[in-house]
């Protein structure tokens, strides 16, 4: 079997095993929800070795969808990091055989301590599956791994149980992109949705003319300003602006005589415009929608800045 077939052999398996796992899901899932939803404490997630990278990545995204949680590993557990899980935690213990000796080792205090115990393992008859609230079975029919020795279908089953998990808890808390942008003020989504206009806007410097300006101090007040555009006053009224595509419309149509044009028979008046309160989101949808790339920003008619996209 050549790398090519191995490869679409080791997907096939593993969709194979997502596949057997999706149908085995039941009422345990929703209690799984239930409990997580209906907690006022957080949701700790524990495992070991390939199961505690999973985890690490279930209790990431469980944190960025509005589900307060963090991973916690077993050998620490068992060292004094126990204190931290509060009688309200609910936890989630991850084992593909159910009998990872550092993860059962935590059960009695679990139960002492009152948590409601999420089992996720391959074995609904292990030691962790009897003894937890409920149980998620990841079980699949054999590894990718030709030898059946290293995790691979079993461990795909796992990160695809938490994804599930993640996103219907998105549904249940009725999770938005306001929500998302709040966890992720760094990415683009968060920029957009957080900032406002004004957080944005470009202000200095900007690029004036006079109706009566001709076409070559245009040119250069466009050039100047790196914006695109430039702003046709007359006295100290806003007229409007003359963009780089008026330029070009102007030059098809006059031709050479295009340099004896003034401001006032190029601009375009009325441009749209934005107050600088506006979400930089709602800004980049009206320029999306009108199919332009800059917004005028007035306050009280009063021009104070340009916003691009």
């Amino acid at each position: 079997m050549n790398a090519v077939e191995l490869a679409k052999d080791v997907i096939k398996t593993e969709v194979e095993g997502l596949m057997y796992m999706s149908s085995r899901i039941g009422d345990d899932f929703t209690d799984a929800i239930n409990a997580i939803i209906s907690t006022t404490g957080r949701t700790i997630i524990c495992g070991m070795g390939k199961s505690g990278i999973i985890g690490k990545k279930i209790a990431a995204s469980f944190a960025s969808t509005g589900t307060p949680s963090y991973f916690m590993h077993p050998g620490e557990a068992f060292h004094g990091d126990l204190g931290m899980v509060k009688p309200e935690d609910v936890f989630i213990a991850i084992s593909n055989s159910g009998e990872t000796d550092e993860v059962l080792k935590l059960l009695p205090f679990l139960r002492d301590n009152g948590n409601f115990i999420i089992a996720i393992t391959g074995r609904t008859e292990s030691t962790l599956a009897k003894h937890a609230n409920c149980h998620l079975d990841i079980a699949v029919p054999k590894e990718a791994c030709p030898l059946q020795l290293a995790p691979t279908s079993s461990t795909t089953a796992t990160l695809v149980m938490g994804d599930a998990l993640t996103v219907t808890l998105m549904s249940e808390r009725n999770f938005q992109p306001e929500n998302f942008a709040r966890f992720h003020p760094g990415g683009s989504l968060g920029r957009r949705l957080l900032s406002k206009v004004r957080d944005e806007m470009v202000t200095d410097n900007l690029p004036f003319v006079s109706v009566s300006d001709h076409f070559s101090t245009i040119i250069n007040a466009i050039s100047a300003g790196q914006l695109g555009l430039c702003l046709v006053m007359n006295n100290e009224k806003f007229v409007g602006i003359i963009t780089d595509g008026d330029i070009r419309r102007s030059m098809k149509t006059h031709g050479k005589n295009v340099f004896d044009l003034i401001a006032e028979y190029i601009v375009t008046r009325s441009p749209l415009s934005i107050t600088q309160d506006v979400s930089l989101q709602a800004a980049f949808e009206l320029m999306h929608n009108k199919n332009v790339t800059s917004l005028v920003v007035l306050d009280n008619d009063k021009i104070i800045g340009i916003i691009k996209k």
